[in-house]
């Protein structure tokens, strides 16, 4: 006898547009902006940060969707998440090698998987990003 599991299709950036069904399930993590205006966000477990961004209108571009081929969704992210953290893929770091004002604690924000050890997590945006946005496109999930 043999056994199928399946598991729900989920489309890039849909999860983010759900509310947490609970308060075990909620992670809050803050954005400063460019600006310097500090945006409180209430994620949950499994969020994507670049998508849970673009949920609350915050100017992430993420032009290649998540998908590791741009640096648009670069953040810097505050030293004592950054390094709860797991270690960026060589793939990452590539993309990470295009942006500019990179730091020591720069991630591509599509690469963030909130958890609840990432609770009070602080991602402040870099003043310039490398602009891809094409007839104003603006991401939306799909």
């Amino acid at each position: 006898m043999h056994l199928l599991h399946t598991t729900a299709v989920r489309r890039h950036g849909e999860y983010e547009w759900q509310d947490p069904k609970s308060e075990d399930e909620v992670v809050n993590i803050s954005f400063v902006l460019r600006d310097g205006v500090v945006k409180k966000i209430r994620g949950k477990i499994g969020d994507n940060a670049m998508f849970l961004a673009i949920r609350h209108g915050i100017d992430i571009e993420g032009a290649c969707g998540g998908s590791l081929a741009c640096s648009t969704c670069h953040v810097y992210v505050d030293n004592e998440s950054y390094e709860k953290l797991p270690e960026a893929k060589d793939e990452e770091d590539d993309m990470l090698d295009m942006a500019p004002l990179l730091k020591p604690n720069s991630r591509l924000s599509c690469q963030i998987i909130l958890n609840k050890q990432l609770d009070g997590m602080v991602l402040t945006l870099p003043q310039i990003t490398r602009n891809f946005y094409v007839d104003d496109y603006v991401p939306q999930p799909h």
